[in-house]
């Protein structure tokens, strides 16, 4: 399936991302991961840790030593999870 054949509501709330962050995760994001991973009802990555923002929002995190992935079950992010994979690749390859 190509971009064109997504639903209308999924191609509007990927195309209309303003900004997307990819980061280490800090002590003082812990607390958001923790959420995250109860909103996805998984359990927290290990660290270290990538996170990904939209506009500003915490919507995934990957443990960069396991490839453990918890992501916002509310929010369109395929795009910003894939992403996020392809930054971890790069670290892993890197190291």
């Amino acid at each position: 399936m190509s971009f064109g054949d997504a639903p209308i509501a999924l191609r509007r709330a990927v195309t209309g991302r303003e900004r997307i962050v990819i980061r280490r995760a800090r002590g003082t994001d812990i607390a958001d991961v923790g959420r995250l991973a109860g909103l996805a009802d998984r359990p927290e990555p290990s660290v270290p840790l990538l996170l990904a923002e939209s506009d500003g929002a915490l919507v995934a995190a990957i443990s960069i030593r396991t490839g453990e992935l918890v992501s916002d079950p509310f929010v369109a992010s395929d795009d910003v999870v894939a992403l996020l994979r392809l930054r971890a690749d790069q670290l892993d390859a890197a190291a």
